[in-house]
């Protein structure tokens, strides 16, 4: 058995190509990610990536809607969205495939 912490993760993603990471591989990416209230992600897309957030707690907006827990939210590959917290949240992200550097600014 291997374990860690949330917190000793690059950014909260624990599977993926990143360093540290629990689970090393390029097929998937998951993250837990915490937030304060007011936290803001420019807009962005991906190009190869669909993007998966469950909204676990708190409030959040993308693309102008409000997304409370239990809400699951899909982005697709080369669909923009930003990220904003209404409140402190907390956030499960998985990106498959596991693509890095597969974040741009901006729309498609």
């Amino acid at each position: 058995m291997r374990t860690a912490r949330l917190n000793e993760m690059f950014r909260g993603w624990f599977v993926g190509d990143f360093e540290p990471t629990l689970y090393r591989t390029s097929d998937v990416e998951v993250a837990v990610q915490e937030y304060e209230g007011g936290v803001r992600h420019d807009v962005h897309h991906h190009r190869i990536a669909t993007e998966l957030t469950v909204i676990v707690s708190g409030e959040v907006e993308m693309n102008g809607q409000r997304f409370g827990p239990g809400d699951i939210v899909v982005i697709e590959p080369n669909e923009a969205t930003d990220f904003r917290t209404l409140t402190p949240a907390t956030t499960v992200v998985v990106k498959l495939p596991g693509a890095s550097n597969d974040k741009y600014p901006g729309g498609a």
